[in-house]
């Protein structure tokens, strides 16, 4: 039989994809050993500080005696061994989260007890690591946006009007509230100087929207049967595939911007995006919202948008609290994570 040079070509991917796939696994054997290990470490201190009442001296000693004992060994430090016991302490109570957490890596671990407090958000972090492989970086930026509570209070109608297969990743791409805190103006501004100050500033809102946005322009011109229109702010979501509108108001939202964002993306799907392209999401960005006009607004609209707030200042506004839904219904959002 002749030698096909794309034969052998599909043959030489194919074994390294299982080569990859072998690596992938053994590593993840290894990861879940180590969660095990650290999660055993950790609660034979605290039972025995519960039994002998010892303090934090017995676990300065237990760390000399281990890196004594493991010489070239990382991992046995106090400080790794204190975040042992306060990762055993955080999940005892919450048996569903334990099997979770071996799924995911120690440094991600690390990040998730430590800064969040609450067993409903920390398994949003987890479930979204194990499901869109989230780095530590992209993790620490999506707990540091306030994503948990974004998701749990965000308005859009992609659930209504989006795929299944990419509806997730858009709902998690968006954000309730967006902190323009590198922002230099007061709280009274333009639409116009609001545009360009984020302009100026575009890496930093950039990061702000999220490290799988691209920046394509500002006022982007559209034009049908010779008239044009332009659009604030044209992004790219390299994961959606998919054109991103930004519309910026610098006060409470209106119905009629929903109806005008609608109109934007009709003309970007039907003659601007690419053939390998998914449909255009829209995102209306305004300095404050009623939340109940808003729900009206989208329930009709026919393509997919969210309505977000702004502020200008790095804190987490009052009102997530009391916006955020009861926990049978957080667990229900979770299910789909």
């Amino acid at each position: 039989m002749p030698f096909i040079k794309a034969t052998y070509n599909q043959f030489v991917s194919d074994i390294k994809s299982r080569i990859k796939e072998a690596q992938y696994n053994a590593l993840k054997k290894v990861n879940k050993e180590l969660i095990a290990l650290y999660w055993d470490i950790g609660k034979m201190i605290v039972e025995k500080q519960k039994e002998y009442g010892w303090g934090k001296s017995v676990v300065e000693n237990l760390s000399k005696d281990l890196q004594n004992e493991f010489q070239g060994m990382s991992g046995y430090s106090s400080r790794n061994l204190w975040l042992m016991q306060q990762f055993y302490s955080s999940y005892i109570d919450y048996p569903k989260l334990q099997p979770l957490v071996a799924e995911i890596s120690w440094s991600h671990n690390i990040l998730i007890f430590s800064k969040c407090h609450d067993h409903l958000e920390r398994e949003f972090y987890i479930r979204s690591i194990i499901k869109h492989g989230w780095s530590k970086n992209v993790l620490k930026h999506q707990i540091e946006g306030n994503a948990y509570q974004s998701l749990m209070s965000g308005q859009s109608n992609f659930n209504d009007k989006l795929p299944e297969k990419y509806r997730d990743q858009a709902i998690l791409a968006i954000k309730d509230n967006y902190q323009f805190d590198f922002l230099e103006y007061s709280d009274k501004h333009s639409e116009y100087e609001l545009e360009q100050e984020i302009i100026k500033n575009i890496r930093s809102f950039l990061l702000e929207m999220g490290h799988e946005f691209s920046f394509i322009g500002n006022q982007h011109r559209i034009e049908i049967d010779e008239h044009e229109y332009f659009i604030d702010l044209l992004l790219f979501h390299r994961k959606l595939q998919s054109l991103v509108a930004i519309e910026l108001k610098t006060g409470q939202f209106k119905p009629e911007y929903a109806g005008k964002m609608q109109f934007y993306l009709s003309v970007l799907n039907d003659n601007y995006k690419m053939s390998n392209e998914n449909d255009a999401i829209g995102i209306i960005v305004c300095k404050e919202k009623n939340r109940t006009i808003v729900e009206y607004a989208l329930k009709n609209s026919k393509l997919a948008m969210g309505v977000a707030t702004y502020s200008m200042h790095n804190e987490l506004p009052k009102y997530y609290q009391d916006m955020l839904p009861s926990p049978d219904e957080i667990a229900e959002k979770l299910k789909m994570i």
